[in-house]
């Protein structure tokens, strides 16, 4: 099991990384955008699909890294009071009843509406560019894979945590800033009280 969690894990840690460079395109095509609408008064017929398709490319391929680092949103104010087995076991039915039926419908309402959208090389109504974006539609059907692997790994975790106690914890690839900041407060005051 820890074999699937791993597998699952890097592979949506792969794509979380790389789709998370589209935030730099996406400033760069902002701020180019803002240039050229309000210094040169030259609007571009373009940018505003641009950034529509590359944010929801970064938001569908960023779900599945999420969930793998425990991102999502969910209610901690009970949860966390809870025994690590007794939170398995909630999860456990909750990936159960809701979410694998949610993203397998996801996946096949995606490519229904991907494979529409392919049939008449569908472009953004937006704007008078015309942006093909019958290709990204094929995102969704993309994400809804990435969640549906990583929900299989989220199942192994819930069974680990019921077997041992303890949640196997993903590979720390990112902190928070504020996570940062204490740890180095504490270590601050432990030099200090030394």
């Amino acid at each position: 099991m820890l074999a699937i969690i791993h597998f699952a894990d890097s592979l949506s840690a792969w794509f979380g990384r790389a789709f998370a460079w589209l935030i730099i395109l996406m400033t760069f095509g902002t701020a180019y955008e803002v240039f050229v609408r309000y210094v040169l008064n030259s609007p571009t017929p373009w940018a505003l699909d641009v950034s529509f398709i590359m944010y929801g490319t970064l938001f569908m391929m960023g779900g599945a890294y999420t969930l793998s680092r425990g991102g999502h949103v969910r209610g901690d104010f009970i949860y966390r009071l809870w025994r690590p087995q007794t939170q398995a076991m909630v999860d456990l039915v909750l990936y159960v009843i809701f979410f694998f039926p949610g993203v397998t419908a996801l996946i096949f309402a995606g490519w229904k509406y991907a494979a529409r959208s392919w049939t008449y090389q569908e472009v953004s109504i937006n704007s008078p560019a015309g942006i093909p974006i019958f290709q990204f539609k094929m995102i969704v059907v993309a994400a809804g894979i990435l969640l549906f692997i990583q929900g299989i790994a989220e199942i192994c975790r819930c069974l680990v945590c019921i077997r041992t106690g303890a949640w196997p914890r993903p590979e720390d690839d990112v902190q928070e800033t504020e996570d940062l900041l204490i740890q180095e407060a504490n270590k601050a005051e432990t030099g200090a009280a030394a």
